[in-house]
């Protein structure tokens, strides 16, 4: 099987385009309204704390991705089975994501498209990449991150230019305490997005420098979580908390603002290439741990795989839900408590549990070897 290295500049893009992905075109913390952007200030420090957890967890196992930590503390077999549940649960959030994408673009950008072909098209991209590998997916974050940027930063300039920003709609600050803020960050802003880094367990398996590369991660959390923050305080400041709560895209609604001597309008371009450069890494990070699953249990290269796969996907993100009102509550409300606590954290801190346990016991014998 092919060795692929990732770049640090690479991981960089990359974790950062994951961690905004599905995040900018639904908003986050939305539900704590005018202080939505709050719940993202904790989200950020919690989001550190989850990505110092995966880091620690696979510098305790150089090389090794998330299926071989779990071949290493148990059995291949062992491994075998929790491979089919995260191969499993990868591919399908990997559906989810590329039905919030199709969603947009159906509702907001293309209405006469069929979401069917839209969601097809991407994933046959997606499936293209990967196959192709997981370097090119890198580069493909490296060259297009810069432009990302740019856009972010030419939206806030547009809409402050045209007169939208309106700061009494994030006045006063913390009016309803703290309680809206803690209860619309926990549980849901910690398993979506930071707790989604868990795909980044097989990632970063392909980082050559593994010490440098912690401190790429942990900034680049932290950079992603400000996009998040700015985002979020742009849509409340622009909409008002009752327009951000009631809209199914609210930074798309808050682009179609700018009007800038009825010459500059409708620059919904902007937000639509962030959102789906963002949807586009999301998708194939957690696809391509779905196929590094199958590549694991068959020992087959993963390539052989990625376009079927895709397809399936594409397939399964149609038939997940039936409209968008249930996609996103069974997203935000059942997916949290069923997959993305136990898969997120139960099994990995368990994980970490029984690595420290066989790493101490080898210690000791290595120690009393010498010994005798």
């Amino acid at each position: 099987m092919l060795t692929e290295k990732l770049s640090l500049t690479q991981i960089f893009t990359m974790l950062i385009n994951f961690l905004l992905g599905s995040s900018v075109v639904v908003g986050i913390g939305i539900d704590a309204k005018r202080d939505a952007w709050l719940v993202i200030l904790v989200g950020m420090f919690v989001g550190l704390i989850i990505m110092s957890f995966y880091l620690y967890l696979m510098s305790l196992l150089p090389g090794k991705n998330l299926y071989e930590m779990i071949e290493y503390c148990f059995s291949r077999k062992v491994a075998i089975l929790f491979a089919l549940v995260y191969l499993n649960y990868f591919i399908y959030i990997s559906a989810r994501v590329i039905r919030d994408f199709g969603e947009m673009i159906t509702s907001a950008i293309l209405p006469a498209t069929p979401i069917e072909f839209t969601i097809l098209t991407l994933m046959l991209v997606i499936g293209y990449i990967l196959y192709l590998g997981v370097e090119v997916l890198g580069r493909t974050a490296e060259i297009f991150s810069p432009y990302m940027f740019v856009f972010v930063f030419l939206l806030f300039i547009l809409l402050y230019a045209g007169g939208k920003i309106n700061l009494t709609n994030v006045q006063p600050i913390l009016s309803g305490g703290f309680k809206p803020i803690i209860k619309s960050a926990i549980p849901s802003i910690i398993a979506f997005p930071y707790g989604e880094l868990i795909a980044f367990t097989v990632i970063l398996a392909n980082i050559g420098d593994f010490k440098a590369a912690r401190k790429i991660c942990l900034i680049s959390v932290f950079i992603a979580s400000l996009i998040l923050l700015s985002s979020d305080f742009l849509i409340i400041a622009t909409l008002g908390e009752n327009t951000a709560v009631r809209a199914n895209f609210p930074l798309l609604i808050s682009a179609r603002l700018v009007s800038i001597g009825e010459f500059l309008e409708r620059i919904d371009v902007l937000v639509v290439f962030i959102m789906m450069l963002g949807i586009l890494i999301k998708s194939s990070v957690f696809l391509y741990g779905g196929l590094k699953g199958i590549e694991y249990i068959f020992k087959i290269p993963f390539r052989y795989f990625a376009m079927p796969v895709s397809c399936i996907t594409a397939m399964f993100s149609i038939f997940i839900t039936l409209d968008f009102s249930d996609h996103l509550v069974e997203g935000l409300n059942v997916d949290i408590f069923l997959l993305h606590i136990p898969l997120q954290f139960a099994l990995p801190i368990f994980v970490l549990f029984v690595l420290l346990v066989k790493k101490w016991k080898e210690q000791r014998n290595e120690k009393r070897g010498v010994k005798a």
